[in-house]
């Protein structure tokens, strides 16, 4: 039996940093997964430039309420629910995912969580566990599921190569270029063709 298993952001939702350093004019922010593939450097920066410019978790939670599904993402999702389970499998955090995944008809979650003080400045990040995306898969393979794992950034890629099978969802240029060998696809009607060819073999 299969099981989705996918990234949220550049997938489902716009990418949430991306959108903040827009409100916020603060250029480094816009840096993601998709240009930095140590998660712990990116995350540490952030912290960094949010104390610099005295950003709180309330200040991105107004940015993220701004933030609606990419389109035909609610539709993809929906359609994905009637064939498959859906597991989002994120580095986000809670504090942020709550209202795209309510707008999304609240698919599992697998994230992270952030640690604040009283006046809301976010002190730290903490990960559920290392290499956390990954570590799904395998768990889900240990229960005799096999995995179909969509993801388009760094962070996503070793959870696209211990799945059955890994697709790279509209990832930019330099990480196709250096994981060539992955499956790369820019539609949802796309993803819905591969799903349902797959899953239909095994009927």
């Amino acid at each position: 039996m299969y099981i989705v298993c996918s990234d949220l952001e550049g997938v489902f939702v716009p990418e949430i940093w991306i959108n903040v350093s827009k409100q916020t004019g603060i250029d480094e922010l816009k840096l993601t997964t998709r240009d930095i593939s140590d998660y712990n450097v990116l995350m540490k920066r952030r912290l960094e430039l949010l104390r610099q410019h005295s950003l709180t978790l309330h200040d991105i939670q107004k940015v993220i309420s701004l933030l609606k599904p990419l389109p035909g993402a609610l539709e993809f999702v929906d359609w994905l629910r009637t064939r498959l389970q859906l597991i989002v499998v994120s580095d986000t955090f809670i504090e942020f995912a709550d209202p795209l995944l309510k707008q999304l008809g609240r698919p599992t979650l697998f994230c992270h969580h952030l640690t604040t003080d009283n006046a809301g400045n976010i002190i730290n990040y903490n990960l559920r566990q290392k290499d956390a995306k990954k570590k799904v898969v395998e768990a889900l393979q240990s229960l005799n599921y096999k995995v179909i794992a969509i993801g388009d950034s760094y962070n996503d890629i070793s959870m696209l190569r211990k799945a059955e099978l890994g697709i790279l969802y509209n990832p930019p240029q330099n990480v196709i270029d250096e994981h060539n060998d992955l499956m790369v696809v820019k539609s949802y009607n796309d993803l819905k063709e591969i799903i349902s060819q797959l899953i239909d073999k095994e009927q």
